[in-house]
């Protein structure tokens, strides 16, 4: 069976409004940052105890589902699932989208954007920081290729050992990004083993989500049925992510009240943080994993397409709140400097920290949500990433070509 792919015409006036109202929150995003820059994080809700603001939950948010926005090619190509092949380019083409736009943000968010140049070229391989900038340009060179590979016939013969390569990579990535926090022993909450992997099955649910969104809107705004079959592998494996990430979540309490000294940070996480503890319960297990999976395993709501892009936005919101919760409230509860004895000092030692984000921070940070979307609507009419028919997908057990019309 070949699938063929085709562009997006892209000639109603909806489709320009739409390209035009991105454009214009990534112009403000970008405005945003040029502020910050030219007065300086002065002008922001960060200060010396809380350094890493809005903008950075942003941006870990989209680096994280960036990872997870390649599922669908991984599964087709790793796990031997074809029937996902024809969403495969469009798989790889969010995954780049959503790291190249949480990267940006990352960027402009540092106040020296040029200071890329220092880190791209004097390594110190002794820090975690350093290793992400090779994670992630790696990322971004295996799945250009892989992509090649799947859009290009005569590379297709080798689309299976570059999904590999881009899945080994993935994994090493999101790994590398939940480790800046794990190997940060300074901050209570985040020196932990079970960072690493429970990014990684953040990514999964987060990506999938964004995938689903995006592959919904397709199909709704150029007419092309969905095939019911289809819909509902996605649903499934959406519930299994969420669920998976929401038993990380448990187990990391957990581990953490097993021990005493942990027992202050949870009472803050979970009980006495005011907005924190809110966020927790009411952001990210309520509304972003209980709330979604029963949207998408509810008899009367499993085969809807309006339930399941409720659910899918409602675990990209528990994730951003699950982002908030892990690096705001992590700075904001105090240092603990000296373990075992109380710290008094008219810097701030054992007060904790206050944080109210900026507007500016939450353009920027919508600007690099927008930035995805520019990317993936540009590619969508110019470049071949979407099957002509959504409605018909090969069965797994038979092999396929994918072709490549323009």
């Amino acid at each position: 069976m070949k699938i063929a792919l085709r562009q997006i015409e892209g000639r109603s006036p909806a489709y320009w409004l739409l390209l035009a109202g991105l454009l214009l929150v990534t112009a403000i995003g970008l405005a945003a940052a040029w502020t910050m820059e030219h007065h300086g994080h002065v002008i922001t809700g960060m200060n010396n105890q809380i350094v890493w603001g809005l903008p950075h939950v942003f941006a870990v948010f989209l680096v994280v589902a960036a990872s997870g926005a390649l599922n669908v090619a991984s599964m087709a190509s790793v796990f031997g699932k074809t029937a996902f092949k024809p969403l495969a380019p469009l798989s790889a083409l969010l995954a780049i989208a959503l790291l190249a736009s949480g990267l940006a943000v990352l960027m402009l968010d540092l106040g020296r954007p040029d200071r890329l140049i220092v880190a791209m070229t004097h390594y110190n391989f002794k820090s975690i920081f350093a290793w992400n900038v090779v994670l992630y340009s790696g990322f971004m060179g295996l799945v250009v290729a892989y992509l090649w590979t799947m859009i290009e016939r005569r590379m297709n013969a080798w689309s299976s050992w570059a999904g590999l390569a881009a899945f080994v990579w993935r994994l090493l990535l999101t790994t590398g990004t939940g480790s800046i926090f794990g190997f940060l022993i300074g901050r209570q909450a985040f020196g932990s083993a079970l960072m690493g992997p429970m990014f990684i099955v953040y990514s999964l649910s987060y990506g999938l989500a964004i995938f689903l969104l995006v592959l919904l809107a397709i199909s709704r705004w150029t007419d092309r049925p969905l095939a019911a079959d289809m819909f509902a592998r996605l649903v499934r494996l959406l519930a299994i992510f969420v669920a998976c990430a929401a038993y990380f979540v448990l187990v990391y309490h957990l581990t953490n009240l097993y021990f005493a000294k942990q027992h202050g940070l949870e009472r803050f996480l979970l009980l006495d943080g005011g907005l924190y503890p809110a966020l927790f319960w009411i952001g990210q297990m309520a509304l972003g994993s209980l709330l979604p999976l029963t949207l998408l395993l509810h008899p009367r709501s499993r085969g809807s397409h309006a339930a399941a892009a409720g659910a899918a936005l409602l675990v990209v919101a528990g994730g951003m709140a699950q982002m908030y919760i892990t690096i705001i409230g992590s700075q904001a509860y105090p240092l603990p400097l000296f373990p075992g004895f109380e710290v008094s000092s008219s810097f701030s030692d054992g007060v904790i920290n206050a944080y109210t984000p900026s507007l500016l921070e939450w353009l920027l940070g919508f600007g690099g949500f927008a930035l995805v979307g520019v990317i993936v609507v540009l590619a969508l009419k110019w470049l071949g990433f979407v099957p002509t028919r959504l409605d018909q997908f090969p069965p797994d057990s038979s092999p396929h070509d994918l072709a490549a019309s323009r």
